[in-house]
């Protein structure tokens, strides 16, 4: 009995060497993709390693105590995944993107997780007047020009500064006439994970010449996880009384109407599909949703926008802001051509955004808030993302 005892206690040994030995080869194989606290970020950061423009590429990691990841890149400030866990304890990627630069730079929608400026939204007919003089924009999108040009901020490449595990500074410098607009624009954009499950993000901004400015986060979400089917089952509530309708070209009429017995009226949650259907002029020209809502708010307070719940997961997002406008987008131009993180076509619907912004065409219109900035001046907002489960 002992012998056998002994030969047991040898085969065991040698099965558990044998395991481990196994354990390390996966283990090494897979150290490539980032992982952190046990949640594995679904890219890697060798892929990011490039240089674009003649500057460097790369991937940073934020991690928080509460258990969320976030992973951003300094190619347009991207936010290239964004793990949230569910009610159960199970992680998704709730960001829709790209698993390497050169996809984003490829992909025929041009804005997944990206920092959008230096003018976020639409511009009527590529223009502007400031003091009498006429600035000429690209018309990137229809007759309009669209979140900075070509070229604007979503496709340079930024100085990046990972200070700790919770903070990313990026910072560029857009030179007088890039993109057409005026002024030597310095930026500065700071993400920062907390361990309350919250990404904020702050935006600061100075000039040496009169200019317009208007910065977000163009983040493409699905709460059940990238390629996790119809967004149109989230359940949305926007804190808005009134929105910016909109002509064909998507660019407001300088009013902001009540969303009172509108598909636009998400003052209470209501998924997100139930009204996108309806005969109403303002869908059919967004295809959808497509249109800056107007927050209830009195000045530049950090205040609720909205929130989004889904309910399979219980995953909840709420946002806030100090920006008097949110965009919500619903989606409606995705049509499968661009492929994502896990190898699987971007459908139409399959992903929604809500950008906090100052009202689209502002330099046009003068009844919006205006998006003005003097030298001397310091452009600053933020907007943070809380996440929790319900």
């Amino acid at each position: 009995m002992t012998i056998q005892t002994n030969n047991a206690i040898t085969m065991e040994s040698k099965l558990s060497i044998y395991l481990l030995a196994i354990g390390l080869i996966f283990s090494a194989c897979g150290s490539e993709k980032t992982k952190t606290n046990n949640v594995e970020i679904p890219v890697k950061q060798a892929d990011f390693q490039t240089t674009i423009d003649g500057k460097e590429t790369d991937l940073y990691v934020l991690e928080s105590d509460g258990g969320i990841k976030v992973a951003i890149t300094n190619l347009g400030g991207r936010v290239v995944s964004w793990m949230v866990p569910g009610k159960d304890g199970s992680y998704a990627d709730i960001s829709v993107g790209m698993d390497n630069p050169e996809a984003y730079l490829e992909a025929n929608e041009p804005y997944y997780g990206a920092l959008i400026g230096r003018v976020g939204n639409r511009i009527a007919n590529g223009e502007f007047s400031l003091n009498g003089d006429t600035y000429s924009l690209a018309q990137n999108n229809g007759p309009n020009s669209l979140h900075g040009g070509p070229k604007g901020f979503h496709n340079v490449v930024w100085d990046a500064e990972q200070t700790d595990s919770k903070n990313l500074k990026l910072s560029y410098v857009s030179e007088d006439g890039e993109e057409g607009f005026p002024g030597r624009l310095e930026v500065e954009v700071i993400y920062s994970l907390t361990d309350e499950n919250e990404l904020r993000i702050e935006y600061t901004a100075t000039t040496d010449k009169q200019t317009i400015v208007n910065l977000t986060n163009h983040t493409f979400f699905n709460l059940k996880g990238e390629a996790g089917g119809t967004i149109n089952d989230h359940i949305l509530t926007i804190n808005a009384d009134g929105y910016t309708p909109v002509d064909s070209t998507l660019i407001p009429f300088g009013e902001v109407a009540s969303v009172e017995g509108t598909p636009f009226d998400f003052r209470e949650p209501t998924a997100i599909g139930d009204r996108v259907e309806n005969d109403h002029y303002q869908l059919e020209h967004g295809m959808g949703y497509d249109h800056n809502f107007a927050l209830n708010k009195e000045g530049e307070e950090l205040s609720l926008a909205a929130k989004v719940h889904e309910p399979n997961s219980g995953r909840t997002m709420e946002i806030f802001t100090t920006e008097p406008g949110i965009q919500f987008y619903g989606g409606n131009f995705m049509d499968g051509s661009d492929t994502g993180k896990f190898g699987k076509p971007l459908e139409f619907r399959e992903a929604f955004c809500l950008e906090p912004q100052h009202y689209p065409d502002a330099p046009n219109q003068p009844n919006f808030p205006s998006i003005l900035l003097e030298p001397g001046e310091t452009y600053n907002t933020v907007s943070v993302y809380r996440f929790s489960t319900e």
